[in-house]
């Protein structure tokens, strides 16, 4: 395969992956702000959306007020936002047309569509309800294209490169929405396991699709310790550090088969995902939580660059 293809390819699966992400963080945002005053306090749940994206300091010199409406618009609508969902959908509909012969028909017809029905929902950021309705149409739109990509593709290296894709941004998406929550979002009044504490990390869970996941593993009230032990060392949970490295190293694997030969983007993930299988929750959080998702994030980039030099360069 061409590298240009096989970058093609990862990086629809990594656009498609962050469109989805967004959605769920602006849906999480709106739930926290809709709380009533009495829970709701002084978070800053807007600006933690922005931050959970990585983008804080790109919205910081636009000279935006921060307010909800400027918030969603950047993270959903703004063109001056390379990582909204808009842009993602577009940067994914222009890698797709890329590659559109390595690609199902239900696979183009999924991103095709997504991008093509964006148009509907023009002036969504100032509208809660038709908000709500693109929300539910982009999470909607990305499982298809998922769908569609796990029933439909043959397990050649199309599907490795692609699968690759989705799990990186998915390891860093989960790592960035768990450590603003754990480090930014909660006031610095507010008591770690109040009323607005426990909304926050009930609303974290439902924007990785883990609040039902959650009860059926632990059986028990909400806890930080146990929410950052499902995020991040459950292999169970397809969202936690823990799984999606182990489809990480996999799909590694199967390009080294196909390939004939292994190189650092294999040592640096299995490097990571020892240190996940390795790791305890109470040691992740004697050590610092926030220091170990920073430490992560960053060894999550080096084996995006890694594979990029090794397939894609």
């Amino acid at each position: 395969m061409l590298s240009r293809t096989a970058d093609n390819l990862f990086w629809l699966a990594r656009y498609v992956e962050r469109a989805d992400n967004t959605a769920r963080i602006i849906d999480a945002a709106n739930r926290l702000a809709a709380m009533p005053i009495a829970y709701a306090g002084g978070s800053n749940e807007w600006e933690s959306a922005v931050a959970a994206t990585g983008a804080l300091g790109l919205f910081k010199s636009l000279n935006r007020e921060p307010t909800a409406e400027n918030i969603i618009d950047f993270l959903a609508f703004s063109p001056e936002n390379p990582s909204s969902i808009r842009s993602c959908l577009e940067r994914a509909r222009v890698n797709a047309r890329s590659v559109r012969t390595a690609l199902t028909s239900e696979m183009w017809d999924a991103i095709n569509g997504a991008w093509l029905g964006l148009r509907q929902f023009d002036g969504a950021a100032r509208d809660r309800m038709k908000l709500n309705e693109f929300l539910v149409y982009v999470k909607e739109a990305s499982l298809r294209f998922d769908g569609s990509a796990y029933r439909t593709m043959i397990r050649n290296d199309v599907y490795f490169f692609s699968s690759l894709g989705t799990f990186i941004e998915r390891a860093d998406n989960t790592a960035r929405i768990l450590d603003v929550k754990y480090h930014l979002l909660l006031p610095a009044e507010e008591s770690v396991g109040g009323g607005l504490d426990f909304f926050q990390w009930s609303s974290i869970l439902r924007s990785v699709s883990a609040n039902t996941a959650y009860h059926w593993v632990y059986r028990e009230s909400l806890k930080p310790w146990l929410v950052a032990d499902l995020l991040v060392l459950n292999d169970q949970l397809p969202r936690s550090l823990a799984s999606c490295y182990d489809n990480i190293c996999a799909f590694l694997d199967e390009l080294s088969l196909a390939y004939g030969r292994q190189g650092q983007a294999q040592r640096v993930a299995r490097s990571t995902r020892n240190r996940l299988q390795n790791a305890t929750i109470d040691e992740v959080f004697s050590d610092g939580l926030h220091e170990f998702l920073t430490e992560f994030i960053a060894d999550n980039g080096r084996l995006g660059q890694a594979i990029t030099d090794q397939y894609l360069a």
